[in-house]
């Protein structure tokens, strides 16, 4: 199951970024937004007081999205020189299959963090991290 997460969610991610390369280069407004996961945060979830302490340990979910946080900031490094702008966004709580359907977000709620993301303007901020509350901590 790890294997299969890591596929997914870090993986998956570099071989489509990779494939799509060419054509954000030639785009005029080039963005990569991955998404992440309050669950992908160290500081969030190493806090024994905060609010994922509660979480079960997982070897598969939380490191994947860790992964996809530090491979994030390495494709910001890499593409900043040509105005490529790549964040990661936790969209939050949202209702999917993988949580037994338990999210308090519909997919849209979930989504309108992504979509701000993706249209950011040419000042807007590369190798971040961001939640619908804002900056989040890696």
């Amino acid at each position: 199951m790890v294997r299969a997460v890591f596929e997914t969610n870090v993986f998956g991610v570099i071989a489509v970024t990779n494939a799509m390369l060419p054509l954000l280069r030639r785009s005029p407004a080039p963005r990569i937004v991955n998404v992440g996961s309050h669950a992908a945060s160290l500081t969030l979830m190493s806090d024994p007081s905060g609010p994922f302490a509660a979480l079960p340990p997982s070897a598969a979910y939380s490191p994947s999205k860790s992964a996809l946080s530090a491979l994030t900031v390495q494709y910001a490094n890499e593409l900043r020189k040509d105005g490529i702008l790549v964040n990661a966004v936790a969209p939050g709580f949202v209702d999917t299959d993988s949580n037994g359907h338990t999210g308090h977000l519909t997919p849209a709620e979930g989504a309108a963090i992504l979509v701000r993301m993706a249209t950011l303007g040419t000042d807007g901020p590369t190798a971040g991290f961001f939640g619908e509350e804002g900056p989040l901590p890696w």
